[in-house]
């Protein structure tokens, strides 16, 4: 059985790495980030964080189960982009949204990692197979397996 610290450290460097592979989606390929994809960046860095602090204090259970919370609202975010892009006629380009995200502090003072500039169809370029809300959609039902299982499963 892999330890508590073991699964939460994993937990975090994969949240982190996939913030990485955003990066250079967006800095390498020209693939600007919408709305949802900037919403979908906070929920992975949230999940990464708490999974970071809940690896090394005494109460992991608390800090896995609010990284649950995120991973959850992940699979809400990346679900909804999903249904925007099965849905032609939708978008969630410069909307009300957009611009409540471009406003925020974190976009202002990091605007390389939380400015959203592009469309939802923009995700559509497929990545290994899967389109970018796929990817995202999987790697969040992971976490909330991972942390879930983390929450139910007994101490040694």
């Amino acid at each position: 059985m892999l330890p508590t610290r073991s699964l939460l450290l994993s937990i975090a460097v994969g949240a982190f790495g996939l913030i990485g592979v955003a990066l250079y989606l967006q800095h390498g390929l020209d693939m600007l980030p919408c709305p949802l994809c900037v919403i979908q960046r906070y929920l992975f860095l949230t999940v990464g964080v708490l999974a970071l602090i809940g690896a090394y204090t005494g109460q992991p259970k608390v800090f896995a189960g609010l990284g649950l919370l995120a991973a959850l609202g992940g699979l809400g975010t990346a679900g909804k982009h999903l249904w925007i892009l099965a849905h032609p006629g939708l978008s969630c380009g410069i909307d009300p949204m957009e611009t409540f995200l471009n406003k925020i502090p974190t976009a202002t003072y990091l605007p390389f990692l939380f400015k959203a500039d592009g469309l939802c169809e923009d995700a559509l370029a497929p990545w290994f197979g899967l389109s970018i809300p796929q990817w995202s959609f999987l790697w969040f039902g992971l976490f909330s397996l991972a942390l879930a299982w983390l929450l139910i499963r007994r101490a040694k």
